[in-house]
């Protein structure tokens, strides 16, 4: 493992759950910064694979891999979710909540649920809604194998920088079809149905899938220079848009960037920003003291059950608003202290009993060549 990335998904979990606590608005684009590592990671594994792997052994192991990865503790949690649900229903508790839930949940197990999230049809459900960026994730690893076998090594680059090009476009050609007539399927507010759809983040992908094998002039210097300029830049395009800054918390990037057309730029710029912070780890090794720190790299190691359960819990520690008399700012600090420390010990729970097992099953049956960060550092070609 390469080190410094598992502190990085601990980081984009701390952003979205602090998102779904209403302490940083900003926080959403956690699943940004977890969009631009997986283009990363699963191209780095592709490539390596394409080297020495037959396109059938190419395929089972990807595949093979990935649904041990995936697989079982989503569809635990689908389970899980669905049986409480029934039982609350029937209580009955919260019956409009377990409604939604119940409704909602074919689509998940189909992992269509981020056009469902984009549709007309879409309630909110805090047992389910954040599965739309796993669908997401699961619909990039059916088509990018694919491409990554077929296009020659000589033309990646041109593949990388195309799909970067073809997100923003993408982005670009919904806005000019809606402006001329809203879609009936999607949502009316356009800002929020563009958020959850797969193509618009082909660009978050294909950046990750960018520095697996070529550089950035000055990263750091970009990085320090980003990171100042994106509040002043979300400022600025807000206020112009609409006279005000907007919600602070935002930094200027509120959820789903509904103003100053920032839906369509404002995700090239973060995509950009996180690519760029993941090649500096990896490359110049900035911050990875930091990174390292234990916590962090247990955090990390847990993350994906940490952001399967968190909202879940986020919602139902909330509902302890019912029997407490406390003013907002304590009973906000309250739950979100709860939820954290509650959502780690499950998600470890779950790491120890469900996924640990599990995942041992990878080097038994579909292994591959480890990956050495050394060897990727070495593949990499000036831009």
């Amino acid at each position: 493992m390469i080190p410094g990335l598992d502190g990085i998904r601990a980081i984009a979990f701390l952003l979205v759950f602090a998102v779904h606590t209403d302490y940083l608005n900003f926080g959403w684009v956690g699943v940004q910064l977890f969009f631009v590592l997986s283009g990363f990671l699963i191209t780095g594994i592709l490539l390596d694979m394409k080297e020495y792997l037959s396109p059938k052994e190419y395929y089972k192991k990807f595949y093979g891999r990935r649904v041990l990865r995936i697989f079982p503790l989503y569809y635990f949690y689908l389970a899980l979710i669905t049986g409480i649900s029934v039982w609350l229903k029937s209580i009955p508790w919260r019956p409009v909540k377990m409604q939604f839930f119940q409704h909602q949940v074919v689509y998940a197990a189909l992992y269509l649920y981020d056009f469902f999230y984009a549709s007309l049809k879409f309630e909110h459900t805090p047992l389910l809604e954040h599965f739309w960026s796993l669908s997401v994730e699961e619909q990039f690893y059916i088509i990018w194998p694919l491409l990554i076998l077929l296009v020659p090594k000589k033309h990646l680059k041109t593949l990388f920088v195309g799909a970067i090009l073809s997100g923003l476009l993408f982005r670009i050609l919904y806005t000019v079809v809606y402006k001329i007539s809203p879609i009936s399927f999607f949502r009316p507010q356009m800002a929020q149905a563009l958020y959850a759809l797969p193509f618009t983040h082909l660009d978050a992908f294909a950046f990750g899938a960018y520095i697996t094998r070529f550089k950035f002039s000055q990263p750091k210097k970009q990085l320090i220079v980003l990171f100042f300029l994106l509040p002043i830049i979300g400022f600025g395009a807000h206020y112009l848009s609409v006279g005000s800054l907007g919600i602070i918390s935002g930094l200027g990037y509120p959820f789903s960037m509904p103003k100053g057309m920032q839906y369509i730029w404002g995700y090239s710029v973060l995509n950009y920003f996180f690519a760029l912070f993941i090649y500096a780890v990896v490359h110049e090794k900035l911050w990875v003291n930091f990174l390292e720190h234990p916590w962090l790299k247990y955090l990390g190691k847990i993350s994906y059950g940490l952001y399967v359960y968190h909202f879940a819990i986020i919602w139902i520690v909330w509902r302890l608003r019912d029997y407490l008399t406390l003013t907002e700012p304590q009973f906000k600090f309250l739950i979100a202290f709860i939820s954290f420390f509650l959502t780690i010990a499950v998600a470890s729970a779950s790491y120890r009993w469900i996924e640990k097992p599990i995942l041992s099953l990878k080097g038994r049956f579909f292994q591959v060549k480890s990956r050495k960060p050394e060897t990727f550092i070495g593949k990499a070609k000036e831009n």
